[in-house]
């Protein structure tokens, strides 16, 4: 039985149980699993984050371990038919190692990429990333949290030092007098963290929420700034030209704390609130009621969410308000503070040890010569056979398949078929590839165009770690193994890295066990997290002193854990910031326009989000009955005003066109939006694909694309 799992006696059955998590969003929710009579069920289960709550996706996680869709072979496209067929492991890796060592032999070791996945556990992760550099010896790694958290985590470490979603517990939410939420509709996308903002309110708190939709998280705020899309930062700027103003900045903090405040008072100077309301929309009055809330709070929190961060000025955006915190000084201030509400199950951990395109274990930067050399000796190679940096993933899923770009693709945790920006076209990009290999749980779309596709077990059939939005390191224990056929994703690479080797060892079977290879390759995801811990140790993400047994004995371990047996880090920079003085950066930042403006013949803009009952690209979600029931199919939002205009009556289908692409679906009209803005969620592929219309323009400095605004117009279809 697994660590964790647990089995009772009870008359005429035996059930088994475990704590773990959920597997969908960076809340990380705890929940206990029980299988009884070959049937698995969710049980609520006390944990900080949700306090026993649980989200719809959360109830019906289980209903996937057993679904009929489910992969349980690896399946090789026939050369002749071009069919997707059953065939043996041996079969599978055999195909994938020659194709991988042919283009690597034909087009250099570059010519192969990994892609990789924010809901992969930690050990994978950096598995991943040592797989790619080491066994491929390839700089071409990146993964789909690029699309999530990128700006957010380039603006923190540009200020603070530090990529940390939450410097501060979740609880601190709850005790907040002023809570700003940029972007972010937690209320769909997180539910269980509503319970923090009721708790804010009750106790006599102020919630504001900034979003060009009254969300169901706006329209429970006391005040909703309803912004042109892609204007927060003019909406920022303006703020802190207000607080300027008023007399609210914390000079003593910014002189004592921070450099570079006087670059940034000189920009907002120029940011009067009557020029943010022309620019934005949003009311003088409501910015001067927010500045006052936020400037007179003993306690206020700034929290900002995709809906502020994926635009091609992403970071500047989440720059202006982080400059809004550190001059009302909040963060490292008791119960204030500045944080960014990551959105993937291991959105944080996921990109704090090696499969982003620049980045060592432990949140190192891999041009780095001191990290390149910790790290080459926790992996026993030279430092100067490490590759350098790659490029982040839209450029390198852009770059496949054309001349000088990689002819094969090997696909973890992902679906980019309808995840990534101008979707049409990275669709052609992988068909294009000499090689195309997924491992997943299910036939994804991404997946129905590869040449080998390996079933990879579910987050119930493996042990290993999640770091949730806190930067709080859980564990996520197994309830039973994987189905016969099916292998974790550690065995897969574990296996695929023995096969790569130039002299395989001779003691190797062709069909090792999924625990561990004939030459002693682990798969084993506690030794690989001890790995992890030797290879983070002094970096930004110090896993040094978390081990399981403490994670155990506690309700999760915070980073930075340096030592075994020295404390963890529920809170950041309450005496310094890690930074090499240990003083905060601010950053001038000023407003500009959209990668893509409206015109004539693409008068409307268009923004996407999520909803309540689908998660990501609906891969799983879409086949979970009941999630289907709550929300079956795609929509585009539109006002009625502009419906009218159009002649469109409410669920009628629409075509949405922009430069790149079309989207099909039904119109759903609503009062809460803009007129001159149109809405639909992303988590459905074919005709309603949302991204095949959103625009592939991206920041400078995150490589995050611009999915929240582009120029369209709206058709009966």
């Amino acid at each position: 039985m697994t660590d964790g799992a647990r089995s009772a006696t009870r008359p005429g059955r035996t059930p088994r149980e475990t704590a773990t998590h959920c597997p969908y969003c960076a809340l990380q929710c705890g929940m206990l699993l029980r299988e009884e009579a070959g049937r698995v069920t969710v049980l609520p289960r006390q944990f900080p984050t949700n306090r026993g709550g649980l989200c719809q996706k959360g109830w019906t996680a289980a209903e996937l371990l057993d679904h009929p869709d489910r992969l349980t072979t690896p399946l090789v496209r026939d050369p002749a038919s071009g069919e997707l067929r059953p065939a043996t492991w041996s079969t599978a890796m055999a195909r994938i190692v020659s194709g991988l060592r042919a283009v690597q032999a034909g087009h250099g070791r570059d010519a192969v990429a990994v892609f990789g996945g924010g809901g992969l556990t930690n050990e994978k992760a950096y598995a991943l990333g040592r797989f790619a550099r080491v066994a491929l010896g390839t700089r071409h790694i990146d993964y789909n949290g690029r699309f999530c958290m990128s700006s957010a985590a380039a603006a923190g470490l540009r200020a603070f030092g530090v990529d940390r979603g939450l410097p501060f517990p979740l609880a601190d939410l709850g005790r907040a007098d002023t809570l700003l939420l940029v972007g972010a509709n937690p209320a769909e996308t997180m539910p269980p963290l509503v319970r923090w903002l009721t708790e804010q309110r009750q106790r006599g708190g102020r919630l504001i929420v900034v979003d060009p939709r009254a969300t169901a998280t706006a329209r429970q705020a006391d005040l909703h700034l309803q912004p042109l899309p892609g204007t927060d930062l003019a909406v920022a700027n303006a703020l802190l030209h207000i607080a300027l103003t008023e007399g609210w900045v914390d000079r003593a903090y910014v002189a004592e704390r921070t450099d570079g405040f006087d670059a940034v008072r000189r920009t907002v100077a120029g940011w009067w609130p009557a020029r943010a309301e022309q620019l934005s929309g949003v009311p003088v009055a409501d910015l001067e009621a927010t500045a006052r809330a936020l400037g007179t709070a003993e306690r206020a929190i700034i929290l900002t969410a995709r809906g502020a961060e994926q635009h091609a000025k992403g970071v500047d955006t989440v720059t202006a308000f982080v400059n809004l915190a550190l001059a009302l000084g909040l963060p490292g201030r008791p119960g204030s503070g500045y944080g960014c509400l990551t959105g993937q199950g291991n959105g944080q951990g996921g990109r704090e040890h090696g499969q982003k395109a620049d980045q060592l274990p432990g949140y190192r930067r891999i041009d780095d010569p001191a990290a390149r050399t910790h790290v080459a000796e926790v992996w026993g190679v030279p430092p100067d056979t490490l590759p350098g940096p790659g490029v982040p993933a839209y450029q390198l899923l852009d770059a496949l398949g054309t001349p000088g770009g990689p002819r094969a693709l090997l696909v973890f945790g992902s679906n980019p078929v309808v995840s990534a920006p101008r979707a049409a076209r990275i669709e052609r990009r992988l068909r294009d590839l000499d090689l195309l290999v997924v491992a997943d749980l299910l036939l994804s779309e991404t997946a129905a165009l590869a040449d080998v596709v390996l079933p990879a077990a579910q987050w119930a059939e493996e042990d290993g770690t999640m770091t949730n939005l806190e930067g709080r390191v859980l564990r996520r224990r197994a309830l039973r193994p994987p189905p016969p056929g099916v292998r974790t994703d550690l065995a897969i690479l574990a296996d695929l890295t023995a096969r790569l080797r130039p002299t395989p060892d001779p003691r190797r079977t062709d069909e090792p066990a999924d625990g561990e290879t004939a030459d002693g390759e682990t798969a084993d995801p506690r030794r690989v997290f001890a790995e992890l811990r030797r290879a983070s140790a002094g970096g930004v993400a110090d896993y040094a002193g978390i081990t399981w047994e403490r994670i155990d004995a506690a309700d999760g371990v915070f980073w930075p854990c340096p030592t075994v047996d020295g404390p963890d880090s529920p809170r950041l920079f309450a005496d310094r910031f890690p930074t090499p003085d240990g003083r905060a950066r601010f950053h001038p930042v000023e407003h500009r326009p959209a990668a893509e403006e409206v015109s004539s013949d693409y008068p409307l803009h268009f923004t996407t989000g999520r909803v309540l009952a689908q998660y990501q690209s609906g891969t799983q979600t879409r086949r979970v009955a009941a999630l289907r029931r709550a929300a079956p199919d795609a929509f585009v939002e539109l006002h009625p005003d502009l419906a009218a205009r159009l002649g469109v009556a409410d669920g009628e289908p629409v075509r949405v066109v922009s430069r790149r692409g079309e989207l099909r679906a039904p119109a759903r009209l609503s009062p809460t939006i803009r007129p001159d803005t149109v809405f639909a969620p992303f988590h459905w592929g074919g005709p309603a694909r949302a991204n095949s219309v959103t625009n592939d323009a991206v920041d400078p400095i995150s490589g995050m694309p611009e999915f929240k605004i582009c120029a369209v117009r709206v058709e009966k279809a």
